[in-house]
């Protein structure tokens, strides 16, 4: 035996680690750290950019995409702003609701599904059944004020091209058919919804397993699992990355003249060991989640469709309430949720609740320090939320679907978002909602940071990373043309009114590859 583990040791120090692909890849151009939607989007984008480029992907997990990708640990909406009341939340001074950022995330989402579409289509994704469906895209609301703020949403989104198909009913009928399990046992309360078929529903965690499975697949590239990302140190050349085999024990380090930090819950720390001025500052605010699940076959045949509501007093955007057909792995499921939830956990797997003390620096305490004292409603919301009993669940639930019994429901724990605290807005107290993207002055590394709607526009925001970072290689006849492949609306402006017709194009050619139409 010893003898054995001996030969195995001189091994692994002669051809490198044991990787899930197969591969080891040195001198590389670029390591990505996570495995996830927004890592395995930008390997596979680069790759396709720039075929030659060497990369490797290290993953803590055994299993690829296990955090806030994994299909259970999020809502799985395509976020496009169709039903996304919380993407909508303002009135202008005509006392219209503002549509602007609907419209952007919508511009947004093309770009993801147009990928995808290229995807299918070039042989990187073989069924694009076991990550996306079609489900419609409801927004529901109850009583007179909120009817009245829905009326005037549909008024201004119905006026752009992105949202012209959408229709708006406060009719009964309709709306039984729309969605059954919103009117059954409902009392006469004025009621209002939107609707629009071209939802989508995501299995974003599949779709990055697909996508870092094809590249590990592409030469000159790996992957590795059970590994974890133990340092980060600058060199001339770019960054020396210390690894830690789960598996073995063994370290080692791996160079890169570029990383990407994209670790979900396990960025900052990371960020942090970088150095880089840039993170000087940033802090994390870890937000737990829950939903109640239901897979009784009679209660989930009656519900096609993603039915979002308004987000209730002190509730973050994340925790929208939305009752939601959920189909993995071939099999449907109503979710209804997010229930935040207080934790100082950064994953949901591998995280420890010193994760947010030990992530407090000199540089960073002032602004964690005043976010808590400026957040002290929104913890006590959370802290609330988590301890909340099943019947005050359902009693939430039921605003939705009346007729809900409880025995048709379980409680699951769905994943952690740490949402970003950037320095200015620690001064003020702020706790950042939304992605944040930063790189270092030489461009020779970038992370990510925060959370919703963040996979849904996981190709905008890599492509913002490519244009930062690799502006090079984009920059270059051939690059643009690979890019324009990729992403048609690349450099166009959907939201123009002129684009209309060719925006309809581009979108009918992605469902089609996609098999939503």
């Amino acid at each position: 035996m010893h003898r054995l583990l001996g030969l195995l040791a001189i091994f692994s120090h002669v051809v490198g680690p044991f990787m899930s692909s197969g591969q080891h890849i040195e001198d590389l151009d670029i390591i990505l750290i996570g495995s996830g939607i927004m890592s395995a989007t930008l390997g596979t984008v680069l790759k396709n950019l720039q075929p030659d480029l060497k990369i490797q992907l290290y993953e803590v997990t055994a299993e690829l995409a296990q955090e806030s990708s994994n299909g259970w640990n999020n809502a799985g909406t395509g976020h496009a702003g169709i039903c996304e009341l919380s993407y909508t939340p303002n009135r202008g001074d005509d006392g219209e609701v503002n549509v602007a950022k609907a419209i952007e995330i919508f511009d947004q989402f093309e770009q993801s599904k147009y990928f995808w579409g290229y995807a299918v289509r070039n042989g990187m994704i073989e069924d694009p059944k076991q990550f996306v469906n079609a489900v419609p895209h409801i927004a529901f609301v109850y009583g007179q004020e909120q009817v009245d703020f829905l009326r005037s949403r549909h008024k201004g989104m119905s006026a752009h091209h992105f949202f012209s198909s959408m229709e708006y009913t406060e009719d009964r009928e309709t709306i039984r058919e729309w969605a059954p399990l919103l009117l059954a046992g409902r009392d006469g309360t004025p009621i209002a919804a939107t609707k629009m078929d071209r939802g989508t529903d995501v299995n974003f965690g599949a779709l990055s397993d697909l996508l870092v499975q094809w590249l590990g697949k592409q030469e000159g590239c790996g992957y590795a699992t059970e590994h974890r990302v133990t340092d980060l140190t600058r060199t001339k050349a770019g960054w020396d990355v210390e690894v830690k085999n789960l598996q073995t024990g063994r370290k080692f380090t791996n160079s890169a003249k570029f990383v990407f930090i994209g670790a979900g819950g396990g960025s900052l720390p990371l960020l942090q060991k970088s150095g880089i001025d840039e993170s000087k500052g940033f802090g994390g605010f870890p937000i737990g989640g829950q939903w109640l699940r239901c897979d009784k076959p009679e209660v989930v045949e009656q519900h096609v469709a993603k039915v979002y509501g308004l987000s209730p007093g002190a509730a973050p955007t994340m925790a929208v309430p939305h009752l939601d057909t959920r189909i993995i792995d071939g099999k449907k499921s109503l979710l209804f949720g997010p229930y935040a939830a207080w934790t100082t956990k950064f994953l949901h797997g591998g995280g420890s609740f010193w994760d947010l003390p030990g992530s407090i620096r000199l540089d960073n305490i002032a602004s964690l320090i005043k976010v808590g004292l400026h957040n002290i409603p929104l913890v006590g919301y959370l802290i609330q939320q988590g301890l909340q009993s099943m019947d005050t669940r359902m009693k939430e639930l039921r605003n939705f679907y009346p007729d809900a019994c409880t025995e048709d429901w379980e409680l699951i724990d769905a994943g952690i978002r740490v949402q970003a605290i950037k320095k200015e807005d620690g001064d003020a107290g702020i706790v950042h909602f939304g992605t944040e993207v930063l790189s270092d002055q030489d461009k020779t590394l970038a992370a990510l940071l925060g959370a919703s709607p963040g996979a849904s526009v996981s190709t905008n925001i890599i492509l913002e990373i490519v244009q930062d970072c690799f502006a090079d290689i984009l920059n270059t006849d051939e690059g643009h043309k690979r890019m324009k492949a990729m992403i048609p609306s690349y450099d166009e402006n959907l939201i123009d009114a002129k684009m209309a017709g060719r925006q309809a194009e581009w979108s009918e050619e992605a469902e089609k590859s996609l098999q939503l139409i």
